[in-house]
């Protein structure tokens, strides 16, 4: 790590990698931070065998022991989807290391124990293959894929490859997450940030949280839908520059 640049963890979305959800706003951020992505179970590179009672409290604990393998001090977190409940639990659990946190398309619950049961269900019967079609409509906004079409299907490429065990052991953990009688402990600042087109987390999902931790904001993305870091990259880039200088001051 460089010591005189800030430390920012970055966590993906379920069905993505952390290069495929973050790499257009890493590029725009490597040279002003340390950059940590992480991986979730069974997604990308990381094939280790998955608990099916997995939660998101186990990942928060997974990341913060990687990042202190690697930096000692305080960092600032960024995560999307099941990526920003990590950021959450992470706030509750560990917060004299988060500095702050800019937590997109997320909620302190998304979706419903029944419905995620559903998705491990046709993920077991059919793989994550099956989802890609849907998927496509509920990532991003309309006319993205025809604007960047590379960046959509290196998205919707890492959902085909992801393993069954760890794309269902997500589902199981997204199911049992639910911190909102909890917001009002998350002491940090917290950015929330909403897409305007988002079906999964909408913008009162975001609300949510930024009203009922300590220290939250919201922020509205016109133009995007379930996938900020690849849709806007310059927005979120931004939003993480002006947060860093908050709370770095």
């Amino acid at each position: 790590m460089t010591p005189d640049r800030p430390v920012l963890v970055l966590g993906p979305s379920l069905g993505t990698t952390a290069a495929t959800c973050w790499g257009p706003v890493v590029d725009l951020l490597s040279d002003e931070f340390d950059v940590v992505a992480w991986e979730l179970p069974g997604h990308g590179a990381d094939r280790r065998p998955v608990p099916d009672d997995l939660t998101i409290a186990d990942l928060a604990q997974q990341v913060a022991g990687a990042v202190a393998e690697r930096h000692d001090g305080p960092f600032l977190y960024a995560g999307d989807s099941v990526g920003g409940q990590v950021g959450l639990q992470l706030l509750l659990d560990h917060p004299d290391r988060v500095l702050g946190a800019v937590l997109c398309c997320t909620g302190a619950r998304i979706g419903t124990p029944d419905s995620w049961a559903g998705r491990a269900a046709q993920v077991r019967a059919s793989g994550t293959a099956s989802l890609v079609s849907a998927t496509a409509e509920r990532w991003f906004a309309p006319g993205f894929l025809d604007r960047r079409p590379a960046v959509g299907a290196a998205l919707l490429h890492a959902l085909r490859d992801t393993g069954t065990e760890g794309y269902t052991a997500v589902c199981g953990a997204l199911a049992r997450f639910d911190v909102r009688d909890r917001l009002a402990e998350v002491e940090r600042p917290v950015v929330a940030v909403a897409g305007a087109h988002d079906a999964v987390c909408p913008p009162e999902s975001l609300r949510e949280i930024a009203d009922g931790v300590r220290d939250g904001r919201l922020v509205v993305l016109q133009d995007v839908a379930h996938q900020a870091p690849a849709e806007a990259p310059q927005e979120i880039a931004r939003i993480v520059r002006d947060l860093a200088r908050e709370v770095t001051q």
